[in-house]
């Protein structure tokens, strides 16, 4: 009877405990790292779902994984294959933006809760969980123009497994602890096999093995024989595999295998801080590594509570400082999505939402829109012109962000395929590469070669339809059914006698312009083409041969209102061509005249000073291109 009594009061008092206020918080604190984890994801979840959809869809065409055994095989030619593999699998994913989020917040996640079992982590410092998200985010959305130059394969996805995977080998081995023979075989499989198919997450492994190490509860002859072995590996193991297995690797990198290289004209070095200091906090992690796990009242709770959101406060703060959010590359994506479509007017849209000056790559993209909807000549200076330097610490080159589709679609493909092969041996296939390649040699009736990349494109998820419909040309009626495609239709009249392969310098706008702007034709549209381009070379000369030719083509129709102000000024400017008897607009004589007033009342103004004066009036002629807008840099 009084054993039952004893039982029954036990239970009394420990229900009592729960209820009262420290066994409530005792009990949230079991739940607080995970919610405050949780709560993080969400709300990254929904920013990389509402606000960069576009891009992480850029980055998945920048992507390539095929459901092929040779492919499989080539990624694990180098340390970390694996790693590049499962990288490039989860990439494709962001085909739907919320799919690859999704997918990319679960290993996030996966890696706080490792992080969190692995070290103990006390649950009042749950807030500490939040460091090595934010750290991997920061890898993955500080990238900006870096996307086109990433030669890391799988990037997205490569740090957050890597890190996964050295804290889960180095909790293997802490739980094998208990047995000593078990510690030894975890410590030596994952010296031989960690390093091949993880490359430098793989010597984290062993270097966090090694650090806490010295926090089990172990004799000072065993921590330092298992301390001398992980060290071991970690030197000479690369050295074997390079000698042995991966000689192709470069010898200066053996032991930095499945980090990206953030290098171009030299080597930017402050990229790597996020995976220094994630290394960092990991070591330090391991460093004050406790064995028991008991639920700690929280003692100063205000104070508690201040620690824990000054620290929530930094990781939020240092992560939004350090994310990309330069609003002219993100339109530029926007405008390649667009073109990739098909989507002119969605173009336009993007330039007239645009604030301030553009990038040369969106000025082209709009003059190609422009042009494309037939409309150039009278609205190419209905919107800014302008040369805004990209958001780069290193020089850009128009060739890797968007200048396959301009050589494409300005009737250039081979200079589009021989770009996309040299970035191809560069920066690693993908995904645009074989589009780009497809249409390429369908234009050039090579339909053996199309088929091969036709092939290729169908062993991915998600472009195997893209692929079908592109085949659906590979007929023998191959050439009327590129007259009929709406897409290359157009390219097609625009290839005659102009696509011999030569050297652009890396100038794509430069030279597109040069080529076209002396060409002799018989086609209107083409004609049209050569006019534009001699339009904004302001090469006198060629105007005039360009100008003739096209009149002489479009017999009856007006011509266009761009066209007429050059003229009209170039006739005012040299003399050398009689104007007199040009029928031009009233409206173009009237607005020269008034752009010349204005001029004389301006004498002795910088242009940068003239151009606030004269944009609302004449920013949408020829005359204020010509004159207040010099000096525009391509690249």
């Amino acid at each position: 009877m009084k054993k039952q009594n004893k039982k029954e009061n036990t239970r009394k008092t420990e229900s009592q405990a729960v209820a009262s206020p420290k066994g409530l918080t005792e009990e949230c604190l079991r739940f607080y790292p995970f919610l405050l984890v949780a709560v993080a994801l969400a709300a990254v979840m929904g920013v990389l779902t509402v606000v960069e959809s576009s891009y992480l869809q850029r980055v998945e065409e920048l992507n390539l994984f095929l459901y092929t055994p040779l492919f499989f095989q080539q990624q694990l030619v180098v340390a970390g294959g694996m790693l590049t593999y499962l990288g490039t699998c989860f990439t494709q994913f962001f085909y739907h933006p919320w799919l690859g989020s999704l997918l990319l917040c679960g290993w996030l996640g996966l890696l706080a809760w490792l992080v969190k079992r692995t070290f103990c982590i006390p649950n009042q410092w749950g807030a500490l969980l939040l460091v090595p998200v934010a750290l991997v985010l920061i890898t993955d959305f500080d990238l900006g123009y870096w996307i086109y130059y990433m030669k890391l394969r799988g990037h997205f996805f490569v740090l957050v497994m890597g890190a996964s995977l050295a804290v889960a080998l180095t909790w293997a081995y802490r739980a094998a602890t208990r047995y000593p023979w078990l510690a030894y075989v975890v410590l030596v499989l994952t010296g031989l096999a960690a390093y091949p198919l993880a490359g430098i997450y793989g010597l984290l492994a062993l270097l966090l093995m090694a650090v806490i190490t010295w926090r089990l509860p172990l004799s000072v002859a065993q921590k330092a024989a298992r301390t001398a072995l992980a060290v071991a590996f970690i030197i000479f193991g690369p050295l074997i595999c390079y000698r042995n297995v991966y000689y192709q690797t470069n010898s200066d990198f053996i032991w930095m295998q499945a980090l990206p290289n953030y290098e171009v004209d030299k080597v930017y070095f402050a990229y790597y801080w996020p995976y220094i200091l994630l290394a960092l906090f990991l070591v330090l992690a391991a460093i004050f590594f406790k064995q028991e796990r008991k639920w700690q009242p929280v003692n100063r709770k205000l104070l508690w509570l201040c620690a824990q959101l000054a620290v929530v406060l930094v990781v939020t703060l240092g992560t939004w400082h350090f994310w990309y959010k330069d609003k002219s590359f993100h339109e530029e994506i926007e405008m390649t999505a667009c073109v990739d479509r098909q989507d002119w007017e969605g173009v336009l849209t993007l330039m007239r939402q645009h604030d301030g000056d553009p990038t040369r790559m969106m000025v082209m993209y709009k003059n190609l829109a422009l042009f494309r909807l037939g409309r150039a000549g009278n609205e190419m200076y209905n919107y800014r012109d302008g040369s805004q330097a990209p958001n780069s610490p290193f020089d850009l080159r128009i060739a890797q962000i968007g200048g396959k589709n301009i050589y494409l679609y300005y009737g250039l493909p081979n200079y589009c395929y021989r770009w996309c092969l040299e970035d191809g041996v560069e920066y690693g296939w993908r995904v645009e590469h074989l589009k780009f390649l497809t249409r390429c040699a369908i234009l050039n009736g090579e339909t053996v070669v199309a088929k091969k990349y036709i092939d290729l494109l169908r062993n991915t998820l998600y472009h195997g339809e893209w692929a079908d419909r592109y085949a659906a040309l590979l007929t023998d009626e191959i050439d009327e059914n590129i007259a009929k495609c709406t897409e290359l239709g157009p390219v097609r009249r625009l290839m005659k006698g102009s696509d011999l392969l030569g050297s652009d310098q890396s100038l794509i706008e430069l030279f597109m312009l040069n080529s076209q702007a002396y060409r002799q034709t018989d086609d209107p549209v083409c004609a049209e083409l050569v006019l534009l381009s001699a339009l904004q070379l302001k090469d006198i000369p060629a105007f005039w041969r360009a100008f003739s030719q096209y009149a002489n083509l479009h017999v009856g129709e007006p011509m266009p209102r761009h066209f007429q102000e050059a003229a009209y000024l170039y006739g005012h400017l040299e003399k050398n061509v009689d104007i007199s008897s040009m029928p031009f607009d009233p409206a173009v004589k009237q607005s020269y005249d008034g752009f010349m007033q204005l001029a004389q009342r301006c004498r002795g103004m910088k242009e940068e000073q003239m151009k606030p004066i004269f944009y609302p009036q004449y920013g949408n002629t020829f005359y204020y291109n010509y004159f207040l807008m010099r000096n525009l840099r391509s690249y």
